[in-house]
């Protein structure tokens, strides 16, 4: 548990931001990855979902939730020394391609639905468009659902135990590299599932003690 607050505080230290103006700074990640509190409509899930008025939510509030990101140069990926040193940094030995789309996914509406599913794994779920875009949802500390929309380039970290979701946006098309540890394992576990080691960590790590009752309330 320490180990991951160490990664975490490490990322944030070394993360470069840009001036953009007087007295104020502009996160280049901003372009490829913007993030907002989502509505209850049951509307199409592609859409964006966006409360009304709008909230959008901050990267580094994301990070507050273990979400960390970067931008990265997607068109390359191949020879970009930036990616090479977050893989050996943190050991993600592991890397190959996934394209969601009707035209290349099999049992793409299977699939579809299944990443639709509110589910978390016990291993990060790391992800870097390199071309397309899609919407990976998160729970806050209050149990409310964030929209995260990642776009060509940029490159999320899902901490294991954060129970989440995927799907495409209206584009219907993402590519995206897949990054882990060692042998790759993708079980997802449907919520609820309270009771893993990874989900317990995760709410020791980064939920409020009053915000991980309400987490798990709103899973009984």
């Amino acid at each position: 548990m320490e180990a991951l607050a160490q990664r975490l505080r490490a990322f944030s230290e070394i993360h470069p931001k840009h001036e953009a103006g007087m007295g104020s700074f502009k996160d280049d990640r901003e372009e490829v990855i913007q993030a907002w509190y989502m509505d209850d409509s049951d509307e199409d899930q592609r859409l964006p979902h966006h409360r009304n008025p709008k909230e959008f939510v901050s990267l580094d509030q994301l990070a507050k939730l273990g979400v960390i990101s970067w931008r990265l140069d997607a068109d390359n990926y191949e020879t970009d020394e930036e990616l090479k040193k977050i893989r050996e940094d943190r050991g993600y030995s592991y890397m190959d391609f996934c394209e969601v789309c009707p035209e290349k996914l099999p049992n793409y509406e299977e699939k579809i639905k299944s990443f639709f599913e509110e589910h978390l794994h016990t291993d990060e779920e790391i992800r870097y468009c390199v071309a397309g875009s899609g919407y990976f949802d998160v729970r806050d500390h209050n149990d409310s659902w964030i929209r995260v929309w990642v776009k060509k380039g940029g490159m999320i970290v899902l901490p294991a135990g954060i129970y989440h979701r995927f799907t495409l946006d209206s584009n219907n098309y993402i590519k995206a590299m897949r990054l882990f540890v060692g042998d790759p394992i993708w079980t997802p576990f449907n919520r609820p599932h309270d009771h893993l080691p990874a989900r317990k960590e995760y709410l020791e790590t980064f939920v409020p003690k009053e915000g991980a009752n309400l987490a798990v309330d709103a899973a009984a």
